[in-house]
């Protein structure tokens, strides 16, 4: 027998991550079916203040150009602003993702004071397709109004000449929505005239969203090339509001394939609600905590496990979205943690709307 064929990789390592994506919490009120982190169905392993402001401290260490609070749903976080005003005031532009579940007008006014901008989580332009995905009856409602106490803040501070607050909404393309964008644009946003952006990006197969019988809600490789193409996004941003910015994108960049990492374009950390490093951001696998080790050396761990030949093998044949589902299975097994596998084993097959 012949030796072995090895797998040559070679790649531009950046020196630091230019974002990093903290998941603060893993506590949701919602069950959305498709989630990434399955917040909300497992123990939500956030932090004590105090916790939280050493992860902030020595995120900033590695200088990054924005984090993103995350989640889960970063507004349950007692002591949240107090992170996003450490961040912000060493010069990092933070970003909020909400799902929309409750929002107050005092909340609103301190993501104003704290956050360069909040994305509004909205699977779907009507209630039924809305809540089917995010699992909750009634967040459609919710997640509107939320929203409206954005535009009303918003408007509000323009008017003041107070610090501006900068929100949009952010669509999961599933199948099930996907009849549904032009509504985004011509029903939804005008409902809202301080809204600033509408963010188009298809249901990637990670997170629950990797499970076999799953693939049938994914957009299909042909509507997934649709989606981005220059035709759809002319026409969706002509029927939006001249006022918000339309973007739409196919997430495969997120798939961390080879000849893509290999030019160095993916600098992007995924911080755990506890600290804990994912060693690439959409799969499951570590290798530290910020808290315990150093965050250079953590990054620099994290960016030799790009290269690593079971991913580089197990990720260059990915093509279409079902070779992407079974090399997610493949790598969440393979670097996950036991509690990982067995809550990978326990994934539900369906979600019943609560």
């Amino acid at each position: 027998m012949g030796d072995e064929p090895t797998l040559e990789f070679a790649m531009e390592i950046p020196d630091r991550p230019r974002d990093i994506i903290w998941d603060i919490t893993y506590a949701c009120p919602l069950r959305c079916t498709h989630c990434y982190s399955e917040s909300g169905r497992r123990p939500s392993r956030q932090l004590g203040s105090p916790d939280l402001l050493r992860v902030a401290d020595a995120l900033l260490t590695l200088e990054p150009q924005a984090v993103v609070l995350a989640g889960g749903e970063p507004l349950l976080v007692r002591g949240v602003f107090e992170v996003a005003e450490r961040l912000s005031a060493a010069g990092v532009q933070v970003l909020a993702y909400t799902g929309g579940w409750s929002m107050r007008p005092d909340t609103a006014m301190r993501l104003a004071q704290t956050i360069s901008h909040v994305s509004v989580s909205v699977d779907g332009a009507t209630p039924t397709v809305h809540d089917r995905v995010r699992g909750r009856a009634g967040s459609f409602d919710h997640a509107m109004t939320t929203l409206a106490v954005l535009d009303q803040t918003a408007g509000a501070a323009r008017r003041s000449g107070a610090a501006p607050l900068r929100f949009g909404i952010d669509c999961t393309v599933t199948r099930g929505c996907l009849p549904q964008l032009e509504d985004f644009c011509t029903r939804i946003a005008p409902r809202f005239a301080e809204l600033s952006s509408l963010s188009f990006g298809a249901a990637m197969p990670i997170g629950l969203a990797s499970r076999k019988e799953y693939l049938c809600e994914l957009l299909t490789d042909s509507e997934a090339d649709r989606l981005c193409s220059p035709e759809t996004v002319t026409r969706l941003q002509r029927l939006a509001p001249a006022s918000v910015h339309v973007s739409v994108t196919d997430n495969r960049l997120l798939q961390m394939h080879p000849d893509l990492v290999a030019r160095g374009i993916f600098p992007t950390m995924q911080v755990e609600p506890d600290g804990a490093v994912r060693a690439m951001a959409i799969y499951e696998g570590t290798v530290g905590n910020v808290l315990t080790e150093p965050p250079q050396e953590l990054w620099q761990r994290a960016v030799e496990r790009w290269a690593d030949p079971f991913v580089v093998e197990t990720l260059t044949p990915v093509r279409t979205m079902a070779q992407w589902a079974d090399a997610t299975r493949r790598i969440d097994h393979r670097f996950g943690s036991d509690a990982d596998r067995l809550r990978i084993e326990n994934r539900p097959l369906h979600a019943a709307l609560s």
